[in-house]
């Protein structure tokens, strides 16, 4: 029987997204569960691990989105704090990754630093942080921060934040625990001493937490932009890209991975990951039939008309979501839907790209948005999912995927007891986990220890 250390493949890495702050979780259908019960959390989890998934993931949003001064509650609203409720599947997996959301603009490093270790702890070196920062001042006033940060102070922040964790990481050294009873020492006397003094923090003390199993968790980042791929290539573990079209993938790949040389590393060295959804029925046909339904779902009559207000910064309320789009012209400041980072620049520029393509298309305002929101992403027969992700990896395009299922929480259910195997008997995915670590399943390196420090006087 082949397999990975055979083929000589590359190996395909899956996560697994709880969804929720974007219009792809179908709250309303009838299978769906709570969004906020452990027990769907826990459902998801136990799915992902059972597919031999490298972790799962919870995003996080800072305020809850509104839409013409009232909650937009067409998504889900509302989630509990995601690395508290990772701390509780720490709990009930055993190998399975768990990552978190942890924003640098609003947050502080030495309580990020202390939560992120101890959750590595919990898990047993499983830990992941997802690196996010915030453009709005709309978010800034749960915060008290009269404003917010231009997006290049945004970058420089969070990679001094990021920097600044890390030495508070560092400041505990392997060994650093005694627990020497005939000494009456249970830590080195200089254990946990950190000072940092930059542009953006000046703290300086004791670390209460010592250092992570796996050195430091693992870092993820999800830019886009010119400084968001800078700061990929020069810091993140693994990269969060929206690129699931293959030739767009590509491109994106090859721009992230070949600015990694001038930071000293490899391409291996960084995970490119772009978030997927599968469909998955027992054949093409209906897989097609069932991907439709689901779409239009998502895209609700009133979420179309939502997403096109936000964009033309207009009340469309009057217009029919299965007619034409408006015939006026944007209002590019004005804000419709508040906290939705999809529609936060270049609206001008969309609204013209959006009219063309309906006129060309000869879309309705639903049809278009269901259009430029892409659809499903894989879509087949067991088999025919299988070999569109080991095409899509094998070519260049990815090195793995996120996947965010529709329904919480049983929208991995099929996919891993129908796929995974196929993926397995390619010898292009793991049949079982090879090391109990986060850093194992990925590939990476265990961050090492720092050098040892001279011995400090009682």
């Amino acid at each position: 029987m082949s397999g990975p250390e055979t083929t000589g493949r590359k190996q395909v890495h899956l996560a697994a997204q709880l969804p929720g702050i974007h219009n792809v979780t179908v709250w309303s259908d009838p299978r769906s569960r709570s969004q906020i019960a452990f027990e769907s959390f826990r459902h998801l989890a136990r799915t992902a691990e059972r597919g031999r998934f490298d972790f799962f993931f919870l995003a996080e949003g800072l305020r809850l989105r509104e839409h013409k001064g009232q909650l937009y509650d067409l998504d889900v609203v509302g989630r509990p704090e995601n690395l508290t409720q990772l701390s509780a599947l720490a709990a009930v997996t055993t190998r399975l990754g768990l990552a978190a959301t942890v924003n640098a603009t609003f947050n502080e490093p030495y309580e990020v630093a202390r939560r992120l270790a101890t959750l590595d702890h919990l898990s047993g070196g499983r830990a992941a942080w997802n690196v996010v920062t915030s453009f709005d001042a709309f978010t800034g006033e749960n915060f008290r921060r009269g404003g917010f940060l231009a997006e290049s102070d945004r970058y420089a922040r969070a990679a001094e934040f990021l920097a600044t964790a890390r030495e508070l990481w560092d400041s505990w050294a392997e060994g650093d625990v005694r627990a020497d009873a005939a000494a009456g020492a249970f830590v080195r006397p200089g254990a946990g001493r950190f000072a940092h003094h930059g542009e953006h923090f000046a703290i300086s003390g004791r670390f209460t937490t010592p250092r992570p199993p796996q050195g430091h968790p693992v870092v993820i980042q999800a830019g886009e932009s010119g400084p968001g791929r800078e700061f990929a290539a020069a810091e993140a573990d693994v990269v969060f890209s929206k690129y699931n079209r293959l030739d767009e993938a590509r491109a994106f790949y090859r721009d992230v991975k070949s600015r990694l040389a001038r930071y000293g590393r490899t391409p291996d060295q960084l995970k490119i990951l772009p978030t997927a959804t599968v469909v998955v029925a027992d054949s093409d046909a209906e897989a097609a039939a069932y991907a439709d339904e689901i779409t239009r779902a998502q895209v609700s009559p009133q979420t179309a008309i939502a997403h096109l207000e936000a964009v033309w910064g207009r009340d469309l309320s009057g217009y029919d979501p299965d007619g034409p789009l408006p015939d006026i012209d944007p209002e590019p400041d004005a804000q419709m839907l508040k906290g939705h980072s999809l529609f936060r620049r270049d609206r001008d520029e969309i609204a013209r790209g959006w009219r063309a393509l309906a006129e060309e298309r000869r879309l309705s305002i639903r049809d278009l948005v269901i259009e430029v929101s892409g659809g499903q992403t894989f879509v087949g027969a067991p088999g025919t999912v299988a070999d569109a992700i080991d095409h899509f990896v094998q070519t260049g395009g990815a090195d793995g995927f996120v996947l965010v299922p529709h329904l919480t929480p049983g929208g991995l259910d099929d996919f891993v007891d129908r796929v995974v195997p196929l993926l397995q008997e390619k010898g292009v995915f793991r049949r079982d986990y090879t090391g109990p670590t986060l850093r194992d399943h990925l590939g990476l390196r265990h961050e090492p220890a720092p050098a040892p420090v001279p011995k400090e006087a009682p």
